[in-house]
């Protein structure tokens, strides 16, 4: 039968929500899942509302980094305004010291590794006049960003009323943090050393998860930040299975016992691991659906997927909830030709749309006459009493 092709090879589909209640409990009062290989959210909680986010502040302070510094390799001077208050403040700081000869990409990497506040504050006094005119090109990207529950009024996360933020916006700066090969490739770095080789930076996320034995194999980076206001917050990078996902978790409890924060993401990332996954809900040998045909010797067209179709669904989905709505032609005939769009194919699942695509016709069609004259049956009664008419005169003209 003829084969059916589609505009994408294989199809990576995702529900927008889990059919069924998640059966997990989290310390974070919010939090936000995505599959980022299909870009949607798989999760959530309170994921809009307006919060404080600790360091995670410096997510955007990266961002801001890389949009206004053309080489990274360029070097900057440590200066003691970058270093004031801070000891003062009880903040984390990366440990570079006055006079001190870096790169941006230390900065960056003491940034985003140890999370210091001494990173921040050197980035700001080098990119702007002030922290205040670093804060305004902060609060431009939220604008260019179109982010509607974040402001930020200082580089390094301190709490404050005007610098707050959502789980959903930490979730699309980071996001826009992950599209830089750069901060990609720091974020993803258990380590870093120093240009001068006098600092090395480690994961906080590797460091905590070694020091309470917490098993998170797949992630694969992040962003940590703590505040007595915000709590403990994570924004994460993961990977299990050939799924790849971003969490980011914030208002985790604060008591100093265990890094709640990484125990959450370990519970929402095992529950997601383990109960979903990308699964083949059509082969590409399937026939999925079925087009009447018009005259052909074929009674129908069959339609089926070029490769396998793949989805991330629950591990026990049923098959007979996959539908799939064929919206084009009614009937294949003698009119349609090689390559011609025919129509477009969806996939639904419990009545949940998961895609659409287009369908063509691959083969040439075949003519069959015997139908053709079988359901048009008033064209051969004329030729029939037209060839009798004719047998009958040549017969009398015979006789003659």
């Amino acid at each position: 039968m003829k084969k059916i092709i589609f505009l994408s090879i294989i199809f990576f589909l995702l529900l927008g929500h889990p059919e069924a209640e998640e059966n997990f409990q989290i310390s974070s009062k919010e939090a936000v899942l995505y599959n980022l290989d299909t870009g949607e959210i798989i999760y959530e909680k309170n994921k809009d509302e307006k919060i404080p986010v600790a360091s995670l502040t410096k997510l955007m302070t990266a961002l801001v980094t890389v949009s206004e510094v053309d080489n990274l390799d360029s070097r900057v001077i440590i200066k003691k305004e970058d270093l004031e208050g801070l000891a003062e403040k009880n903040l984390v700081t990366a440990g570079f010291t006055n006079g001190e000869v870096v790169t941006y990409r230390d900065l960056l990497a003491g940034l985003l590794l140890p999370s210091g506040a001494d990173a921040a504050m050197a980035l700001a006094h080098n990119l702007a006049p002030s922290e205040a005119d670093f804060i305004n090109l902060m609060n431009n990207k939220v604008k260019e960003l179109n982010l509607k529950n974040t402001h930020f009024s200082n580089s390094v996360g301190l709490d404050d009323e005007n610098n707050y933020s959502s789980a959903y916006d930490i979730s699309v700066i980071f996001q826009e943090v992950l599209k830089n090969k750069d901060l990609k490739e720091i974020i993803t770095s258990e380590k870093y050393q120093t240009t001068d080789g006098k600092l090395t930076f480690k994961s906080t996320i590797q460091r905590n998860a070694k020091r309470y034995d917490i098993s998170v194999p797949y992630i694969k980076g992040g962003k940590t930040g703590t505040t007595t206001g915000a709590g403990l917050c994570l924004a994460s990078l993961a990977q299990a299975d050939g799924v790849n996902y971003m969490l980011v978790t914030t208002g985790a409890t604060y008591d100093k016992i265990s890094p709640h924060h990484l125990e959450d993401a370990k519970t929402i990332y095992d529950y997601y691991i383990n109960n979903y996954g990308n699964k083949v809900i059509a082969k590409k040998t399937d026939t999925v659906y079925q087009i009447k045909t018009k005259y052909l010797k074929e009674d129908f067209y069959n339609v089926k997927p070029s490769e396998n179709i793949i989805s991330y669904l629950p591990n026990n989905y049923n098959k007979k909830d996959i539908q799939y709505k064929f919206i084009g032609i009614s009937e294949i005939t003698t009119q349609n030709k090689v390559e011609d769009k025919i129509g477009t194919l969806q996939v639904y699942y419990q009545n949940k749309k998961l895609t659409e695509m287009p369908v063509y016709l691959t083969e040439k069609i075949n003519f069959s006459p015997l139908k053709y004259f079988s359901e048009n049956i008033w064209i051969i009664i004329p030729i029939i009493i037209i060839l009798i008419i004719s047998v009958f005169l040549k017969l009398h003209k015979f006789k003659k």
